[in-house]
């Protein structure tokens, strides 16, 4: 007589199977994460793709795990995507340089301040009737810093309407183009000092940053004070006002690349000038008797960089400059 087992203690026989018949379905084998992770940081972040495919096919020689063609194509993913983007930063990086270097060495002789028809700007040249008639250049009670003789008196010509001459320093050339039609004797006591040359060797003593942003020159003592013994009358823009006329105060620009001279009031010119490298407001009382040319303006913007010798905005410049020699074709 078979007796059951106890409640609770009941085994149900195993199936048996016959010999070559599989014992049941075989688990598939999971998907290794880091593969995974792998592909998709390639995509988002090449590095760290990389990163993980290295990782996951170390774990996939030991854990036997599926995933190795996902860690694969995700190095490959990843190392691509990494060199397309350092190939896009220094695209960027050496673009960004030409733009900066183009920036740099774009000519600004055109860059105004004022907006055309401002009434900021320098008044229109209206030729007076006794343009160039009668030029004079009365002794001063100072002596001359350096012998000069003055420039002829009378009339001076005011044909042609330009003249081409030039500074030679030691920082570079500067080429200038005088305004004969608009200075007349302005231009004829600089192409006689030149000739003389009351300018060779002589330092440009003052440079001035900021709103005003100009370079003088043409005091051979170098102090500021210094002249040729003798003086004359202001020409444009001061001759386009009436002495009377309170608008002679108010300043006006004088545009970057504009050649003046320096004086103590006016009728008090001599041998100073300076050179405008940007645009400066100053009153209509100092005479414009040219420009300086692209080249010129490059020099000058060189020296300005230099900045003033004390750091300040007005006084000697760091970057000493000597005028080596000057001439008027």
């Amino acid at each position: 007589m078979t007796v059951p087992p106890p409640y609770g203690g009941f085994r149900p026989e195993q199936p048996t199977y016959p010999v070559g018949y599989p014992a049941g379905p075989a688990p598939h084998a999971r998907t290794n994460a880091m593969a995974v992770a792998s592909l998709v940081c390639a995509v988002l972040f090449a590095p760290l793709g990389i990163l993980f495919g290295h990782i996951s096919l170390s774990q996939l020689k030991r854990s036997g795990e599926q995933g190795h063609g996902i860690a694969i194509a995700g190095l490959i993913i990843g190392y691509v995507m990494t060199a397309l983007t350092v190939v896009a930063v220094t695209l960027a990086v050496v673009f960004a340089f030409i733009v900066v270097q183009a920036a740099e060495n774009m000519p600004r002789q055109d860059r105004y301040t004022a907006t055309p028809g401002s009434d900021r700007q320098l008044p229109v040249f209206a030729p007076p009737r006794n343009l160039g008639a009668n030029c004079q250049y009365p002794a001063t009670a100072e002596p001359a810093t350096r012998p000069a003789a003055p420039p002829r008196t009378g009339a001076v010509p005011t044909e042609p309407a330009t003249v081409e001459a030039g500074i030679v320093t030691d920082r570079g050339s500067i080429g200038l183009m005088l305004a004969n039609g608009k200075a007349p004797c302005t231009v004829n006591n600089f192409a006689s000092l030149a000739a003389q040359g009351f300018f060779d060797g002589t330092r440009c003593h003052r440079l001035t940053t900021g709103d005003l942003a100009t370079l003088q020159c043409g005091d051979p003592s170098g102090s500021g004070t210094g002249g040729p013994g003798y003086r004359f009358p202001n020409e444009y823009p001061t001759n386009q006002y009436r002495l009377s006329d309170p608008e002679v105060e108010r300043p006006v620009v004088y545009p970057r690349g504009t050649v003046a001279m320096a004086n103590a009031g006016p009728g008090t010119n001599g041998s100073q000038f300076f050179l405008v490298y940007e645009d400066s407001l100053l009153p209509p009382t100092y005479t414009v008797f040219g420009t300086v040319d692209r080249t010129g303006l490059a020099t000058l913007d060189t020296i300005a960089a230099g900045g003033v010798v004390d750091g300040s905005n007005d006084g000697q410049p760091a970057t000493p400059v000597t005028i080596k020699s000057a001439i008027v074709s």
